[in-house]
């Protein structure tokens, strides 16, 4: 299983709940946060749409 995580630099801009929403969301101090590690595609998606490079697929 591939190994996703959303680092400090996360601005919250929300790019990536709104290509895998199934795997992010926004948490109480704006930042997104992984809620799933089972769509790795969609992981893959996301963090190729991040502008800050936050989040990471491994």
């Amino acid at each position: 299983m591939a190994k996703i995580t959303v680092n400090d630099s996360c601005i919250g801009c929300g790019a990536c709940t709104a290509v895998a929403p199934d795997v992010f969301e926004l948490g109480d101090d704006g930042l997104a946060t992984v809620v799933s590690e089972d769509n790795v595609d969609a992981a893959k998606e996301a963090a190729e749409s991040c502008p800050v490079e936050a989040i990471e697929v491994e």
